[in-house]
């Protein structure tokens, strides 16, 4: 791939691996790494267009980033490629000076050598297989963990909703003990609506919420049960994704609650895990979805595990760009996408064991780029910031840094939109908004696609929780209203079935894999369709005097009121 843009830059990261990854790049590294990330003679232009997508794209996606990994050289160099485009291009920096905002972070990096976590019956230890059937690891900042003889405790979803009458947890005390949970929320078993948000998922349904449940309950282990379809993708996904070092924000002391051990297991081991404990897993889970459910001892088992760890406080950064607004530019308008993606980890089914990340998020940070190139050369009347986020494949950790830490207040960022993942399926009659019917950008969106001559559908899958899983979240449960939107799966050319069976074929076999590659052979026309319109929507809102707000009784709005009051 692209191996005359980024020769210079191959030759840095060689020496690189041999440095400590912390180490800052000295001059010359830099000076080579200026060179590949000006693309060479590379000149990419003001209009949004093909040549500049897959140029940025493939950049992004090369070997020589290593699948861009946060707080690791290849990352950083990634980064640093992000910031040379941002300047050449006339996006000023972003933190003030500089196009880097520091994110610490803490990594914790399991030794699978000299640790263990397993499940015995009556004493007697199961055996299970790392990666096979569990993956295990640990958010403290401990170098060695350790449960002994813990029980085991189903507690169904695992939720505590009040809004919703719903609390898992009630009449049970887990203090110490091993909670095991199921994927998705009660909802994804009604999807008629009458519980939860029906079959589209809430925030209860991610994994992340039920482990920090499962740590303020006290619990000292939480498994999560995988199922393929209530979880939307399959087991594949979480042997890659939770195997190798895992990231969290670093956390001031005191703060946070973390069951000592959090893990997956298949549904095959938890179907054993019943049967061994006299229980019933399908009339248990059937259970577990309806009120008024108990959590059930697991009579019998108990968890196990020395955890030994590498702990280390890392340095990553979000890459951020302006383009200073006309005559307002102490209002912002954001554009968001993540730049990392899970870098190289071990495989057995593959030699190949760089995760590129070409259709995430190579492609949405490259259309940020080519959007805010566009703006540069165009400035609105508000000012647009162009946000590339860090740690979003650890768990959103960039973009809750951001809103945590924002560089400019957030009663005074108009809106957002976020960019994540977008497919080269050709030109579709459909734009797909994530989290449908959420904010008033929808119907800025709406207006806009219809110049296209296209019209919005709704989420396919809202049983997967997508609008949860990417970076907008962190700004939106800040109260900024944000879109999210994707391009459709009703293609011009092969109509739904062709688009569906394409989002399903990458799904099962690229989505977090070695297997999300650029390919010259990307059909790219409805991906520069799409970075037009998000152009369009997101100048309509630079341009204007408006404030976008959420749509009544959604959940976000009585936090965007109290943050910026009539």
């Amino acid at each position: 791939m692209r191996q005359s843009i980024l020769a210079c830059l191959a030759g840095s990261l060689a020496l690189a691996a041999c440095q400590q990854a912390t180490a800052p790049q000295d001059a010359s590294t830099q000076d080579q790494t200026a060179t590949a990330q000006s693309g060479g003679d590379r000149v990419t232009t003001a209009d949004i267009n093909e040549a500049d997508l897959r140029h940025r794209i493939a950049a992004l996606a090369d070997d020589v980033f290593e699948g861009r990994a946060p707080a690791t050289d290849a990352g950083r160099a990634a980064s640093d490629w992000l910031a040379e485009e941002m300047e050449r291009i006339g996006l000023q920096p972003g933190y003030g000076d500089s196009y880097f905002q520091p994110v610490p972070l803490l990594e914790v990096t399991l030794d699978p050598e000299a640790s263990s976590f397993d499940i015995a019956h009556e004493g007697a230890p199961l055996g299970l297989n790392m990666s096979d059937d569990v993956v295990y690891w640990t958010k403290l900042a401990e170098d060695d963990v350790e449960i002994t003889e813990s029980e085991l405790v189903f507690v169904g979803y695992g939720v505590v909703a009040p809004e919703y009458g719903w609390n898992d947890y009630e009449g049970i005390d887990v203090e110490g003990r091993t909670v095991v949970m199921l994927v998705n929320d009660p909802g994804f078993m009604n999807p008629d609506g009458e519980l939860f948000n029906g079959n589209a998922m809430t925030y209860y349904g991610r994994w992340t919420y039920k482990f920090e449940e499962a740590g303020r309950q006290g619990a000292a282990g939480a498994i999560l049960i995988h199922q393929t379809a209530p979880a939307s993708y399959g087991w594949n996904v979480v042997s890659g994704s939770w195997t190798g070092s895992q990231l969290d924000i670093v956390r001031e002391p005191g703060t946070g609650s973390f069951a000592s051990v959090e893990s997956w297991v298949t549904e095959d081991t938890a179907r054993q895990l019943f049967a061994l404990s006299g229980l019933d897993f399908d009339s248990l889970t059937a259970a577990a979805a309806q009120p008024g459910f108990q959590a059930v001892e697991m009579t019998g088992l108990t968890a196990s595990g020395n955890l030994v760890n590498a702990t280390r406080t890392l340095d990553s950064r979000n890459v951020v760009g302006v383009v200073e607004g006309t005559e307002r530019p102490d209002e912002f308008l954001l554009y968001t996408a993540h730049w990392d993606h899970l870098g190289t980890r071990m495989r057995f089914d593959t030699d190949d064991h760089i995760y590129n990340g070409a259709v995430d998020n190579a492609s949405g940070t490259a259309a940020i780029l080519e959007i805010g190139e566009a703006f540069a050369a165009n400035p609105p009347e508000r000012s647009v910031m162009i946000l590339a986020v860090t740690a979003e494949e650890s768990g959103l950790l960039g973009s809750a840094y951001y809103a945590a830490n924002p560089i400019q207040p957030l009663a005074q960022t108009v809106g957002g939109l976020n960019i994540d993942a977008m497919l080269p399926t050709g030109r579709a009659r459909d734009v797909v908004v994530v989290g449908y019917g959420a904010s008033e950008l929808e119907d800025i969106l709406t207006e806009e696609a219809a110049a296209q001559d296209r019209y919005i559908a709704p989420d396919p899958n809202p049983e997967a929780g997508y609008f949860y899983r990417s970076d907008h979240i962190s700004l939106a449960r800040q109260g900024v209203p944000m879109l999210y939107a994707d391009g459709g799966f009703d293609l011009r050319e092969g109509g739904r079935e062709a688009g569906e069976a394409m989002g399903a074929n990458y799904r099962a076999n690229r989505y977090h894999a070695p297997g999300d590659e650029y390919s010259e052979a990307w059909n790219m026309e409805g991906m520069v369709e799409d970075v037009t319109l998000f152009y369009a929507v997101g100048s309509r809102v630079a341009n204007s005097d408006d404030w976008p707000n959420w749509y009544e009784g959604n959940e976000f709005r009585a936090l965007r009121d109290a943050q910026r009051p009539e």
